[in-house]
């Protein structure tokens, strides 16, 4: 069997919209917002808690996925039977969930002066001191 390289693509394409949509419809429904979602989604989740019955939550949820893939991949016009997909090594494992941690950057150490020290900076309100007093002092001397 030969597969065309447009059926690979809405097959890709088929499979990432049911694992997206699945995904999607199953927290809806553990929002207690399954009732909001469209007739199709509330049937695949309806097999979906057919198939927990049976079978464990990885197994189940990847059959359901299976079902609304061969449906996607059909409506979006592929022909024959749907190729068969593997799935990518580097999803997201059921520990972690869909939790990305972000770290901080380590703190970049400040680069030591190699010349003479610098000079210390006179505060702004010095120099506005001192501005202030020959202003002063030039307007009085000079009546």
């Amino acid at each position: 069997m030969v597969i065309k390289a447009a059926d690979m693509l809405i097959a890709r394409r088929a499979d990432t919209r049911a694992r997206a949509d699945f995904a999607t419809w199953k927290m809806l429904a553990k929002l207690n917002g399954a009732s909001a979602l469209p007739a199709e989604a509330q049937d695949f989740l309806a097999s979906y808690k057919q198939m927990l019955a049976n079978m464990t939550d990885a197994d189940a949820s990847e059959a359901t996925i299976q079902l609304m893939y061969k449906r996607y991949y059909a409506e979006m016009g592929g022909t024959g039977a749907p190729p068969e997909i593997h799935s990518r090594s580097g999803e997201t494992s059921p520990d972690n969930g869909n939790v990305t941690a972000f770290r901080r950057p380590p703190a970049h150490p400040k680069p030591a002066t190699s010349g003479p020290p610098a000079k210390p900076r006179l505060p702004v309100a010095m120099i506005f001191i001192c501005l202030t007093v020959v202003y002063v002092s030039i307007r009085y001397f000079w009546r």
